[in-house]
């Protein structure tokens, strides 16, 4: 198996739907350990029975907009796995009133909120982790297409995933230097518990069954399978890359259907 022997940690499984449970799964069933964190008692009862059904080796709690939770569940995951070999970012948010509408009506502190939370947190993972992760480790987050493209009512998100794109490439850089990868994929749209905050989302998903070159909306087993992969020894010369997982939309131009 392609990850036997190693340790992940996973910032952003919020339910059994989504991308981050998918990525984690997969992980499992290449045989790596698993750590998840949860945010609050609402997600810790979601996250706990998760963890059980996955085998996960511990839970931990964790704001990232904190630093001094960060510093804390790094000392948690020392205690736990010693190093870990990968870290999953999967963590954005955005004011539900952010994410219709127009961009130019988003607030100074919507913005700021957006940016910190799914952009900074990254920064501030990679940070804190750094010496806390082994020779040859692996970064993941998660980005969306309309960081490079318009998308409707996806606003603040998309400049908050262009910034955390663009972040990936200077990490990339720094992290270089201990052998430290990381990676983003560009997930096409998938029903889960932050999507369901975009308004007319219902709409994305119809337009891409329909339009797609695959046919199709992609789930979080295909996610998780090549999160798998970016994060595997089969994907030691990678870094500072963000790859579609899509179904091959943004492959896309003009579309008039058939």
């Amino acid at each position: 198996m392609l990850l036997t022997g190693k340790k992940a940690v996973i910032f952003g499984v919020a339910n059994n739907r989504s991308i981050a449970y998918g990525i984690a799964k997969a992980f499992r069933s290449q045989g790596a350990e698993i750590a998840l964190s949860w945010l609050g008692e609402a997600l810790r009862k979601r996250v706990e029975p998760i963890a059980e059904e996955l085998g996960a080796a511990f839970t931990f709690p964790c704001d990232v907009t904190k630093d001094e939770e960060i510093a804390e569940s790094v000392n948690t995951v020392k205690k736990h796995f010693g190093q870990a070999d990968i870290l999953v970012h999967a963590v954005a948010f955005a004011n539900r009133d952010d994410l219709q509408g127009r961009y130019i009506d988003t607030s100074r502190q919507g913005f700021s909120l957006a940016l910190d939370i799914s952009a900074y947190s990254l920064v501030a993972l990679c940070r804190h982790f750094e010496q806390s992760l082994s020779e040859n480790a692996s970064v993941l987050t998660l980005t969306y297409y309309g960081a490079q493209k318009h998308i409707n009512n996806y606003n603040v998100m998309g400049v908050a995933k262009a910034a955390l794109e663009s972040s990936i490439q200077y990490l990339a850089y720094d992290l270089g230097k201990n052998g430290i990868r990381i990676n983003a994929i560009s997930a096409g749209p998938i029903k889960t518990l932050a999507s369901s905050g975009i308004s007319g989302f219902g709409k994305i998903l119809s337009h891409i069954e329909k339009f797609t070159p695959l046919r199709k909306n992609v789930d979080i087993d295909e996610v998780g399978n090549a999160a798998m992969f970016l994060c595997s020894p089969l994907a030691d010369g990678i870094t500072g890359t963000t790859l579609f997982v899509d179904a091959g939309y943004h492959t896309s131009g003009i579309q008039i259907g058939e």
